[in-house]
């Protein structure tokens, strides 16, 4: 757990540096974190000059240079990082999503089935999803479960889709013989 407390500015622009450095590894140019976070190139400079002093982000020097994060900057937003973490596919109105990590599932008020949420925590870019849009989430590994839902919310400082859910399957297992 993390003890650092970040602003939700912070927050957002770290979380779109870890999404843009997951897709290519190399430094991410603050041209780049601003267009994601809709923000002046300048505010990511100054953000990022704090981001450096919490040890959450190194600069990168050079014409190919620009910001990555750091293993603390992983931890202060609580993101695993995995090598090769489960493969959880998403489909946003009926198209494959390729570089999306599925990180968590939450089901709240599952007792209230004309409430019933999901919320679904995401490693990648939320800017496509947009309210009643139609998501689908699974089959996850282990359970096989699969949800289907229409998008209620977004949370895009902590990276979390809001789901009303409209169907929910896990298939049973075959009985042993």
């Amino acid at each position: 757990m993390s003890s650092i407390e970040l602003t939700p500015s912070q927050k957002k622009i770290l979380r779109a540096l870890t999404n843009l450095h997951k897709e290519t590894e190399d430094a991410i140019k603050g041209e780049d974190i601003a267009e994601q976070v809709d923000r002046n190139p300048g505010t990511i400079r100054n953000q990022m000059q704090s981001l450096k002093a919490l040890q959450l982000v190194e600069g990168v020097p050079g014409p190919k240079g620009g910001y990555k994060p750091t293993a603390t900057a992983y931890e202060a937003l609580e993101i695993q990082q995995m090598d090769e973490p489960a493969a959880v596919p998403m489909q946003h109105e009926g198209e494959p999503i390729d570089d999306m990590i599925i990180e968590e599932i939450d089901l709240s008020s599952v007792h209230h089935p004309e409430l019933c949420r999901a919320e679904i925590h995401i490693q990648g870019t939320l800017s496509d999803i947009h309210e009643d849009d139609s998501v689908t989430v699974g089959p996850t590994p282990l359970s096989k479960l699969v949800i289907e839902g229409t998008v209620d919310g977004k949370d895009d400082t902590n990276n979390i889709i809001i789901l009303r859910i409209d169907d929910m399957v896990a298939p049973a297992e075959e009985p042993a013989h």
